[in-house]
């Protein structure tokens, strides 16, 4: 069983007299900057010359500076960037101003774990994964809440380390929802995976071949779109309260007796063995050094396959038929608003 840790676990001394450094201010940036500050520890955010997001943190409140000054002032830097960023921001801004006994913190284990970045002996480096989306973690810190938090310690240079995960994780609420301890080769290994064959690679490959099956049978569009998209959300909904269990016991006994007796004929033995060959190219390196290589080159590949996504005719179909529906997005903030760029 995982160790879960909470409020009453937390050394909150531990981060009390310590400068923190955010460097990006997306999605994750903001709330972490914000929620930092509202609990009482010193924060600045670092951000590249001309940032479109500088705006958006000094009205915060916030103390922005570059990266490099950033980088320089705090002794815990915690690297927001994007995963194929962080490396080169690294070697160019943070390293050349860590001190012994500063700390290097992520949120995701991506570049520890595939040696991308690889910081000098004397630091801590850690890690403190809030699993929400940032507006999530901002929103249920000011309504007294939090999101479960995921720790991890890969270097403890000053034997301090966990305290300060720890500290930081109730800094953004986390530790009022629970806190567990994992290790950076866990938490990237399973967050790639199951972002590629479940999250999004899995989910929207199986709805848009459900959506082309039926469209391609003679159905209306508009239909399969609300049985392979739409309804989605109230499935989803209902294993995300109460389990695959729950939902099964929710929904007619049609419905559970084709999940039950269909479902194993779709993800059969074959989905299972691609599965298991996409696990083990996460495990090699294999994932990283493709993606790694496509952003140094341009990505062009990505764009491609981007571009080829925006196509789809289900993508024409759901714009129409959500413009029909405006309760959907009514007083929710857009995705692309929420990330607030990448600083």
């Amino acid at each position: 069983m995982a160790n879960v840790y909470y409020e009453t676990d937390v050394d909150r001394s531990a981060i009390a007299d310590r400068k923190v450094s955010i460097l990006g201010y997306g999605s994750q940036g903001h709330a972490h900057a914000l929620n930092l500050k509202d609990s009482g520890v010193q924060v600045c955010v670092g951000l590249r010359d001309g940032s479109s997001s500088a705006a958006k943190a000094s009205e915060a409140g916030l103390d922005v500076l570059s990266l490099s000054d950033a980088s320089a002032w705090g002794d815990v830097i915690m690297v927001l960037l994007p995963d194929t960023e962080q490396a080169a921001v690294y070697e160019e801004h943070i390293a050349p101003n860590l001190s012994a006994g500063d700390a290097l913190a992520f949120a995701h284990g991506f570049n520890i774990r595939f040696d991308l970045v690889n910081p000098p002996d004397d630091v801590d480096v850690i890690m403190v994964a809030p699993k929400g989306p940032g507006h999530l973690v901002r929103r249920t810190y000011e309504e007294g809440g939090g999101v479960p938090c995921l720790i991890a310690v890969e270097q403890d240079a000053t034997g301090g380390a966990k305290d300060l995960a720890l500290a930081y994780a109730d800094g953004l609420g986390g530790a009022r929802a629970g806190v567990i301890e994992t290790t950076f080769t866990e938490e990237c290994e399973t967050d790639l995976f199951g972002e590629q064959v479940v999250l999004c690679g899995g989910v929207t490959e199986l709805i848009r071949s459900a959506f082309d099956t039926l469209v391609d049978a003679g159905y209306q569009p508009e239909i399969c779109y609300f049985e392979c998209l739409h309804e989605l959300k109230l499935i989803v909904d209902l294993i995300y309260e109460q389990g695959i269990g729950g939902m099964r016991y929710s929904v007619s006994d049609t419905a559970e007796y084709g999940d039950l007796t269909r479902g194993p004929r779709v993800i059969d033995d074959g989905v299972r063995a691609t599965m298991a060959q996409i696990l083990s190219e996460i495990q090699s390196g294999e994932f990283a050094e493709e993606w790694v290589a496509e952003a140094r080159s341009g990505r062009e590949n990505f764009a491609r396959l981007e571009e080829a996504g925006h196509q789809h005719r289900i993508e024409q179909v759901g714009s129409t038929l959500r413009a029909m529906m405006p309760w959907i997005s009514a007083g929710k903030v857009s995705v692309q608003e929420a990330s607030g760029g990448q600083g």
